[in-house]
């Protein structure tokens, strides 16, 4: 299931560690997974586990335990909408909510064309540039008006006509 190219990447992280703590690699490697997978699946995290020396449990509660780890398959832009009090108190439920109407799906699930998932996440520790939100793990934004939601969402969606 999981590519001799991922095995490789793998390897060149779990070299960074004594050979009896390969299992410190477990973040990494669960991300060079899901790089080439899109997502972590429980076959994956057994295939994993093995080839670290853990137990498959062991994984998937490192898998669970982070959002950024998706365990199926999500949409191209991955919307995390803080939901911490922070947020809440300036309006990041309502943020989730437009956000929930504009692009016709609750939270938690993908839009029809795969272009979207929304999820709530804990806090993303930006708590004075709240309510925020973090796009595919990697960028935050902050200050998440109806207004700049809405821009986003188009600025995403009109990305993908051009590609």
């Amino acid at each position: 299931m999981i590519s001799k190219s991922v095995w490789t990447r793998c390897d060149s992280e779990t070299a960074k560690y004594p050979s009896d703590q390969r299992q410190s690699a477990v973040m990494a490697c669960l991300s060079i997974i899901q790089d080439e997978l899109g997502f972590v699946s429980v076959d994956s995290e057994r295939e994993l586990a093995a080839y670290l020396g853990m137990s498959p449990m062991a994984v998937h509660e490192v898998t669970t335990f982070y959002n950024m780890y998706n365990q199926q398959p999500v949409g191209k832009y991955k919307l995390n909408v803080c939901t911490n009090l922070p947020c809440l108190l300036r309006d990041g439920k309502g943020a989730l909510a437009h956000l929930e109407s504009k692009l016709g799906i609750k939270m938690g699930e993908s839009t029809p064309d795969g272009l979207f998932t929304l999820q709530q996440s804990e806090c993303l520790g930006a708590c004075a540039d709240a309510p925020v939100m973090l796009v595919n793990d990697r960028h935050m934004c902050s200050f998440m008006t109806n207004e700049k939601l809405d821009a986003l969402v188009s600025q995403l969606s009109s990305t993908e006509v051009k590609s």
